[in-house]
């Protein structure tokens, strides 16, 4: 399964693919483009990413996840030009309580941001166009 789409993240295939009767906890984390950032209003972002390297890590994650927790995990990011709103990242994890779908999604996340080579690239309101490190992010967490 492709991690990584151009396409509009959809909800529903991703909740289906962690679906177990077994599973009643299901925790979903949305990251969406925001209209600023650290002061600065944003118009729009652009992701790239190193496709095979940052698939063949996104199923490391993914795994990881999947043996220290009993979840079913799903991940996707997206890649290409966005507007404020979209949803640029998706993770859903689910297991027999809570507390592991929690856990699990957050550890998705927070390695995708360590680990995945995505890049994202934000233009600004006033012309000016910046790389973001995107473990900058991480020490708001």
């Amino acid at each position: 399964m492709a991690f990584l789409t151009a396409d509009p993240i959809d909800l529903p295939p991703l909740l289906a693919s962690v679906y177990s009767p077994a599973r009643g906890g299901v925790a979903i984390f949305l990251g969406q483009v925001r209209d600023h950032h650290e002061g600065r209003a944003v118009m729009r972002l652009d992701y790239s990413a190193y496709g095979a390297m940052a698939e063949a890590e996104c199923a490391r994650i993914v795994a990881e996840a999947e043996r220290r927790w009993n979840v079913g995990v799903a991940l996707r990011h997206r890649i290409g030009s966005l507007a404020i709103g979209d949803v640029a990242v998706a993770a859903a994890a689910a297991s027999a309580h809570r507390a592991d779908a929690f856990a699990a999604c957050r550890f998705v996340i927070e390695e995708g941001k360590l680990r995945v080579p995505i890049w994202k690239r934000e233009h600004y309101a006033d012309g000016t166009i910046t790389w973001v490190d995107p473990t900058a992010t991480l020490r708001h967490a």
